[in-house]
């Protein structure tokens, strides 16, 4: 029996057997100085795992006693989540250790934060939920004050692990009472005392709690506080992790939770996703208009975004969720090459993140700034990029889901939103000329992922690159 369940999570036991072995090579021989190394390394085992994963697995496989389930939407969140770890891993190097920051901690907590993750979306029951999430929100505290000289980093640090500290005591009173109204942790369990018509008042005040602890996890309003100063804090390839990853192991899990768990009880939870869904989306469109720092705009960006992927969840439909995992894969398109950029923008060897430093940029870059005028376009919605089409599926769920004034809504949104996206577009292009402009910025590893990003936005609208049918399958596992 032990057998069976560990080849289910074999794919965790790799990946935590090599960062438990790294830090045991790390600390007993070179330790910094292999920090190069094993961020090569570290990224090569999530490339491979992705692989391994997409290719191997099939079919519905529960581990002991349905605490771990490993189907195909799990499976399509951890490839999601490995590549992109994967990627921001290899566009770190170069910032990392110009600025002293690479040490060999970095690529090893990072895998240690995915393999939290990945536990996550397999999670079938609420302490397997809950160990997931620690293992990554433990790691992620410590990464967000990786640079421990720089107050505004530490200040991001300690905000994150005080809010996180509040969000995690949210879930858990929120997870004792679904126990306690329920008899059971699993979400087998719980499904079939959560119907329509049957839901406690102690099980609905439990499952609210419990979406407000994850709904921190996804920096969603109104528990996005941290978002901003966070994302300004951190360094630049922490940051770019924190806005790929997580985001989507998060929403993930929540996707899990709300079917798996409360699939009985739609229209029970359905207005709480959609009434978080609009505050995001209106929120983080409005609030980025003001802001100067690209870094705290991409938070901004990023909550609304998250609104964005709610709306598909809020129609508590299969066409829901497959449109929440193909807007979730599009959205991590767009900002690794987004952050390659960001990583990018130094001047005399010092990062900048003023946006009016982009003033002309074209005249400097032509190249750099056509393929940042696309994935501003795509991240806006425009079309035919392939970031209209993930906004066009959650759009057509929430139709389709009865909820055509959240689709309405969701329209206004993106509207507004525009507006700083193309500001961006205008600063290149047209903005005044200024002798305190960006350097060259010529790492290959940078150049390549944001050229890179750049095309999939453009080539992908052919047929999102098979993403559709493969988010359709992992939908149709989770929403039976």
């Amino acid at each position: 029996m032990i057998s069976a369940d560990l080849t289910i999570i074999l794919p965790e036991i790799v990946l935590s057997l090599f960062a438990m072995a790294a830090l045991l090579v790390a600390v007993y021989t070179g330790k910094d100085k292999l920090a190069p190394v094993l961020l090569w390394a570290t990224a090569a085992v999530f490339l491979a795992l992705a692989l391994w994963i997409g290719t191997t697995g099939s079919g519905l496989r529960l581990g002991f006693g349905g605490m771990f389930v490993d189907d195909g939407f799990a499976r399509f969140a951890k490839v999601t989540i490995l590549t992109a770890a994967a990627a921001v891993l290899l566009m770190s190097e170069g910032y990392m250790a110009r600025r002293g920051l690479l040490r060999f901690e970095y690529p090893l907590l990072v895998a240690l934060a995915v393999v939290g993750m990945m536990v996550m979306v397999s999670a079938g029951d609420l302490m397997a939920l809950y160990m997931g999430l620690e293992l990554q929100s433990l790691a992620l505290y410590v990464i967000a004050s990786l640079r421990r000289e720089s107050p505004k980093s530490t200040e991001a640090g300690l905000k994150y692990f005080v809010l996180g500290a509040l969000s995690s005591g949210l879930l858990l009173y929120g997870a004792s009472l679904i126990y306690g109204y329920a008899g059971t942790t699993t979400f087998i369990g719980i499904v079939r005392t959560a119907t329509e018509g049957e839901m406690s008042l102690g099980l609905l005040i439990g499952l609210v709690l419990l979406i407000s602890g994850l709904a921190f996890k996804v920096s969603a309003v109104p528990f996005h506080m941290w978002t901003p100063d966070v994302y300004e804090g951190a360094p630049t390839p922490v940051t770019a992790f924190f806005a790929t990853a997580p985001k989507v192991a998060a929403m993930a899990l929540l996707a899990r939770v709300l079917h798996d768990a409360f699939g009985g009880a739609v229209g029970q939870w359905q207005q709480v996703i959609a009434l978080i869904a609009v505050l995001s989306m209106f929120w983080g469109s409005i609030a980025a208009i003001g802001q100067r720092d690209i870094k705290r705009l991409m938070a901004y960006s990023s909550i609304a975004h998250m609104g964005y992927a709610l709306m598909g969840l809020a129609a508590g439909t299969l066409l829901g969720v497959q449109a929440m995992l193909i807007y979730m894969a599009i959205y991590v398109a767009m900002n690794v090459g987004t952050f390659a950029f960001i990583l990018s923008m130094e001047r005399d060897g010092q990062p900048v993140t003023d946006i009016r430093a982009l003033n002309m940029y074209a005249r400097q870059a032509p190249g750099k700034a056509l393929a940042v005028l696309v994935l501003m376009f795509s991240l806006a919605g425009v079309p035919p990029l392939v970031g209209f089409f993930g906004k066009l599926y959650v759009l057509r769920a929430a139709y389709e889901g009865g909820l055509v004034w959240l689709a309405l809504a969701g329209m206004i949104a993106s509207v507004i939103g525009a507006y700083y996206y193309l500001r961006i577009v205008y600063y290149m292009y047209f903005g005044e000329e200024r002798e305190d402009g960006l350097d060259g910025g010529r790492s290959p590893v940078l150049w390549g992922f944001l050229m890179a990003s750049a095309v999939v936005m453009v080539v992908g609208v052919v047929n999102l690159f098979g993403i559709e049918g493969a988010a359709q399958a992992a939908a149709a596992t989770l929403v039976r």
